[in-house]
């Protein structure tokens, strides 16, 4: 089987796992997951950083931040993203705003995004650049600052991805991240909010652990108290915002210091895979669009054609895993459906009825890409 990914954590993290589990440390949240923090911060390039238990925890800690923070009202969500993009934005009572992609990333559709910002002045854009493909950043974040758009960034599928030597997740106001197994690195389970925004930084801090002030900074504790006349005693339990339990463990956190250091080969290796794929598959009816100065660090090698069934029909026969375009179409999922009614947009509809992925991780090899590009230009032209 040529799987979609392969595990990052080898046996040398297991075993440098275990020489630590040895010494009986703190399992739970602690020093360690303060450690990866900073360290992931710094690698990205961004002040902070907040480890949580999943990518999905981490848009919804975005979300929950700018609610309590610009009591925000309506986001706009592009329609090729993941179902935790949209659902928590239903979930907190927000107005999802629904974005067609463009054709050439797959991102949102810059023309429809405008118009969506004109008519309906929405407070946030939850940006997803799918599969690490780059967005055009530039023409995004023009367009948010013209219209007073809050920009976050979904960069579950795209963790190195670089726009002009500007890595993807260092444009918005915040940015989540997956190191979920299947995902750039893994913790197993977990994931990071990053901003360069102190007062949101405190405020996520707070609402990952109940909402409480615990793990605010002395000032920000000691104003806290003051404002609401809380002693020493009644702040250990006095709770400032409606939060969450979305800790992750200092377990998790130890494996991630290992995972980061391994990020920028990994990511060359994802890059140089995603060339190997542009060169090699014949497929006229649709390619991504590659600028050569962006670095891409591709999640998984999109394709997009009438043939899907019989070449994805094909890939399974040859014991290649596959799968649907991301979640397809948002606006046809069944829980949008179930409280909006069913919403189609023109470019997605296609990349819903024809669009799969095929494996990209560091660990396959360029004869498996040949064998994958085979199977597939093969079906195109001969099926």
């Amino acid at each position: 089987m040529i799987t979609l990914v392969k595990d990052t954590i080898d046996n040398d993290d297991i075993d440098r796992l275990i020489d630590w589990l040895k010494t009986y440390p703190r399992l739970t949240k602690g020093s360690v997951t303060l450690e990866l923090e900073r360290k992931y911060a710094d690698w990205l390039g961004t002040e902070y950083s907040v480890f949580c238990n999943s990518g999905s925890s981490a848009n919804l800690l975005m979300l929950s931040a700018i609610i309590e923070k610009y009591k925000s009202k309506k986001v706009v969500v592009p329609s090729v993203a993941w179902a935790t993009d949209l659902a928590p934005v239903m979930q907190l009572g927000l107005k999802p705003l629904l974005c067609d992609c463009n054709m050439d990333d797959l991102s949102v559709d810059l023309k429809h995004l405008e118009e969506i910002f004109k008519t309906e002045s929405p407070d946030a854009l939850l940006l997803v650049s799918v599969l690490g493909l780059v967005p055009e950043m530039g023409e995004i974040t023009r367009l948010c600052e013209e219209y007073n758009v809050i920009l976050l960034e979904d960069t579950c599928e795209s963790m190195g991805s670089e726009y002009r030597d500007k890595k993807l997740g260092t444009f918005g106001l915040m940015s989540s991240f997956s190191t979920f197994f299947g995902h750039h690195i893994s913790t197993i389970e977990g994931g990071f909010v990053c901003t360069d925004d102190e007062e949101l930084y405190e405020l996520l801090v707070s609402l990952r652990s109940h909402g409480w002030a615990r793990e605010s900074s002395v000032e920000t504790q000691f104003k806290l108290q003051q404002e609401w006349d809380v002693t020493d005693f009644d702040s250990l339990y006095t709770f400032y915002y409606p939060g969450y339990n979305v800790r992750s463990t200092d377990l998790q956190a130890y494996i991630g210091l290992t995972q980061v250091d391994k990020l920028n080969d990994w990511g060359n290796k994802r890059e140089s895979n995603f060339d190997m794929y542009q060169q090699l598959i014949r497929n006229d009816y649709w390619k991504p669009k590659y600028d050569l100065n962006n670095f891409t660090s591709n999640f998984a090698y999109p394709v997009i054609h009438p043939r899907r069934r019989s070449i994805v029909k094909k890939l399974q026969e040859n014991n290649i895993e596959t799968r649907p375009m991301v979640c397809g179409s948002m606006g046809t999922q069944p829980f949008y459906v179930k409280k909006y009614g069913r919403l189609e947009l023109p470019n997605v509809t296609e990349v819903d009825k024809y669009g799969f992925y095929v494996p990209n991780h560091p660990k396959l090899t360029r004869d498996e890409i040949s064998i994958i590009v085979h199977t597939i230009n093969k079906e195109i032209h001969n099926g």
